[in-house]
């Protein structure tokens, strides 16, 4: 009787599994096993809205498992010990890992194969990041060519992605730890877990007569509406495949109705190969987690002010749409993606605080947090990254909320004190008389902070501040 162990880590779902599939195939029976590791599960980059996720998630997959005739066996501990023990105890023959790529999962992978039969498989991105490189092998920096190279792979279309086994064998007397009593949070995310939620919000987005993703290229910037997919966090955990997203935007291309619609597809899934852009970088790129790709730009004076930080942080700049989409990610641990390029360019540039504590804030709150597509954004809106913005390219917060949230619907749903304050005064209410303050309720420095900063002398600090890391570097780019 063969015994193969899948080692579940970042893929939460039956279909379309790489790594189960491999551990059926090689076993006659297969233990699910999900390790609960205090390195990730305590690290100061880990909130507790992902971790309630993440748990309710294991719960939904222990439903489907036992639907099947399996059981999900649940450990605590460090990996490389956890998984000696369950060999010990199994008779296991094989571990079957979809493979990670950020720094610690590839020590910590490292040092496990060294060990133990570990199998690694690619089912994180749709082409194992070294198979898309230049010609002479070397990595791609930047996205465009990336993106290039990506599409003219042979990409194969599963009309049948891979099967979900009709029965999954567990043998008896295996001990699971009981699942932890999750985080309390004062708020639900707006996210339901699981394998058959993330087919539910698919299929939502890319089917029907008149199916979002055809008005995606138009509306994904539009900040009051839900114009987006919003499977970030589906995809994070692995309750949806790399291969099912991709091939539901080439089914929706093919079936576009025109070129409007087929184009609009066609952005979703350059924004899905910016997915597998950033975690391509992290694996060839490991120093991104720690410091700005561009080496020109790693002695930016930043100001670091703490109170002003504690203000981005609540939503208390000032700044509505900045004050908005900060609380949007307090209350819910998601953000819309024009909210988050918002308020990331105003911590680095408007308040000259570092990125990276706008990265590490991001990770505790959000519910679809991942190193990769996380660092890669903040670098980018910090203008430090490998496809960064221009660094003198700055968002005037109050031109971005007229734009993408002109009639303030998003702005009064998320800052009440708002809520009657008309017209162009949503956007900017220091501009209201002091009369129409008591009028509206909203009375700068009483009920609403007035704004933490001027954003004019603001950019000019910033262009300063990034003009003199580059001199200090030597680089005039």
């Amino acid at each position: 009787m063969r015994i193969s162990i899948w080692w579940i880590r970042r893929d939460l779902r039956l279909t379309d599994n790489i790594a189960l599939t491999a551990a059926v195939k090689s076993g006659d029976h297969v233990l699910p096993v999900f390790i609960l590791d205090p390195a990730l599960l305590n690290s100061s980059y880990v909130g507790n809205k992902r971790v309630v996720f993440l748990l309710e998630g294991l719960r939904h997959l222990k439903a489907d498992l036992e639907a099947r005739g399996g059981r999900l066996i649940l450990r605590e501990g460090q990996p490389l010990k956890e998984l000696k023990i369950l060999i010990e105890e199994s008779g296991a023959e094989g571990i079957y890992a979809e493979e990670d790529f950020s720094p610690y999962a590839k020590q910590r992978d490292n040092q496990i194969a060294e060990e133990l039969p570990l199998h690694l498989l690619s089912g994180l991105t749709v082409y194992h990041p070294s198979a898309v490189v230049k010609v002479d092998g070397s990595p791609y920096k930047i996205y465009t060519p990336f993106q290039h190279a990506w599409k003219s792979l042979p990409f194969s279309r599963r009309n049948s992605l891979l099967p979900i086994p009709e029965r999954i064998s567990t043998p008896p007397g295996i001990e699971s730890v009981p699942f932890p009593d999750p985080p309390t949070l004062a708020i639900k995310t707006m996210f339901s877990p699981g394998e058959s939620q993330a087919s539910l919000h698919l299929n939502a987005f890319v089917e029907g007569d008149d199916p979002p993703i055809y008005r995606y290229a138009v509306q994904r910037d539009r900040i009051d509406t839900l114009g987006t997919s919003q499977l970030s966090p589906y995809l994070r955990f692995g309750m949806l495949s790399a291969q099912q997203a991709v091939n539901a935007a080439y089914t929706a291309i093919d079936a576009a109705p025109d070129q409007d619609a087929s184009e609009s597809a066609q952005t979703w899934l350059h924004e899905l190969i910016w997915r597998e852009f950033y975690i391509h970088i992290l694996d060839h790129y490991p120093h991104v987690r720690t410091q700005s790709f561009r080496p020109s730009l790693r002695a930016i004076p930043w100001e670091n002010n703490d109170r002003d930080f504690t203000a981005w942080c609540e939503g208390q700049t000032g700044f509505p749409i900045v004050d908005a989409s900060m609380r949007q990610l307090l209350q819910t641990g998601w953000m819309h993606n024009r909210g988050r390029m918002i308020v990331a360019s105003f911590l680095v540039k408007d308040l000259l605080i570092d990125w990276r504590w706008g990265e590490r804030w991001f990770m505790q709150h959000l519910v679809d947090g991942d190193p990769a597509s996380n660092n890669g954004g903040w670098q980018w809106s910090a203008g430090t990254g490998t496809d960064a913005a221009p660094y003198f390219r700055i968002f005037n917060p109050i031109l971005q909320s007229k734009k993408f949230d002109p009639h303030g619907k998003f702005i009064r749903n998320w800052v009440p004190e708002l809520q009657s304050v008309t017209g162009k005064f949503i956007h900017e209410p220091w501009k209201m008389s002091s009369e129409m303050q008591k009028k509206t309720g909203c009375v700068l420095g009483v009920d609403y902070p007035a704004p933490i900063v001027d954003h004019a002398i603001a950019r000019k600090q910033a262009l300063e501040a990034y003009a003199f890391a580059k001199e200090k570097s030597g680089s005039r780019k």
